[in-house]
């Protein structure tokens, strides 16, 4: 679906709030985070009370809106520098942990079927590689019937953290994507067959509903939808498909409390079982809001995702951030937000 998307789940007062009044909490971008969003909302809106209005306008729309101070809080998959942070008085949190996947609309090719190396993964998604029975991948699938069709390329148009998740994992596997494209939240797409979509839902209809297309969405569209996904080859030279174990271990290295900012991208990240473009997707929040009531209000909500919401994260294949990251997210983060 090509609309924007927005939700409102309404969240409660807590047993310690000091007010009996519910409070109306506005946040908006990443549509990366969306489906456990609102799995979250809807959970802490039958244990409290308050609502919020999230809008999945993605993650340049996100930055847009809280650097413009109308939500109390914007999402990104693309995180702020520790610089960027610091010039617009933000701290900035992972808030949950997910995998980016190529999917397929080719007809009788069943999800994981199609195996790709990164680097023919860039030659697809650049146009280099036109077809889907060009030599490359015909030999690297040997038995899967592929059609002598041309590959649409369906890509995000808005600015996508999700596209800057993709395009930094496509500039560390191929130097050619990396000298002619590059990364970003938005890039020009080279494919002469190219269509664009709004958020991971534009991209996933787009794909549902051109055949013979290739695109890319968070792991949970392609299973809401019932999507074909591509198996990779990782950095340690092993196909390995999409699932909330091998995000894990792709991100199981990350030592988030000496990361300046928490800004960092887990793509191409080392071992056996690692999915290769995992990501975050991060919260940004003014140290002095104008607010502070929400924004002690949203501290509380992220507080019951961390502690309560691992379960819901794991049955949509995200994964929830380690006890002692949010540990430190609790003490080293949430304390330079001014709530009092």
């Amino acid at each position: 679906m090509l609309k924007i998307k927005s939700w409102v789940a309404a969240l409660g007062l807590s047993a310690i709030a000091a007010t009996s009044m519910a409070a109306d909490l506005t946040g908006a971008g990443a549509s990366f985070p969306f489906p456990i969003y609102a799995k979250w909302a809807e959970a802490y809106k039958a244990k409290t009370g308050h609502s919020l209005n999230y809008q999945s306008i993605g993650s340049s729309g996100g930055i847009k809106q809280i650097k413009a101070k109308t939500v109390d809080f914007g999402a990104t998959d693309a995180p702020m520098s520790a610089e960027e942070l610091d010039k617009e008085g933000l701290v900035q949190f992972p808030a949950i942990i997910g995998g980016v996947v190529a999917v397929v609309n080719v007809d009788g090719i069943k999800p994981g079927q199609i195996k790709l190396t990164g680097e023919l993964l860039a030659d697809v998604f650049s146009g280099v590689i036109p077809k889907w029975n060009d030599k490359r991948i015909t030999d690297m699938n040997p038995g899967v019937a592929l059609p002598d069709a041309a590959i649409t390329v369906v890509h995000r148009a808005d600015g996508s953290g999700t596209t800057a998740v993709f395009t930094d994992y496509l500039t560390k596997v191929s130097a050619n994507w990396k000298s002619t494209v590059g990364a970003g939240a938005a890039v020009k797409w080279p494919a002469a067959s190219s269509v664009g979509g709004k958020g991971n839902e534009g991209v996933a209809a787009n794909v549902s509903r051109i055949k013979n297309s290739v695109g890319y969405v968070e792991y949970a569209y392609a299973k809401k939808n019932n999507m074909s996904h591509l198996n990779l080859r990782n950095q340690a030279g092993q196909f390995v498909a999409p699932d909330d174990e091998t995000f894990a271990a792709a991100s199981s290295s990350t030592d988030w409390s000496k990361i300046p900012g928490m800004s960092i991208y887990l793509t191409n990240a080392p071992g056996a079982k690692s999915w290769p473009i995992t990501g975050a997707s991060f919260i940004l929040m003014y140290k002095q809001p104008t607010n502070k009531a929400n924004s002690a209000e949203v501290l509380k909500f992220f507080d019951y995702a961390f502690k309560e919401g691992k379960k819901m994260a794991a049955d949509l294949e995200y994964v929830p951030m380690p006890d002692a990251t949010t540990d430190f997210i609790r003490k080293s983060v949430w304390n330079n937000v001014n709530v009092k």
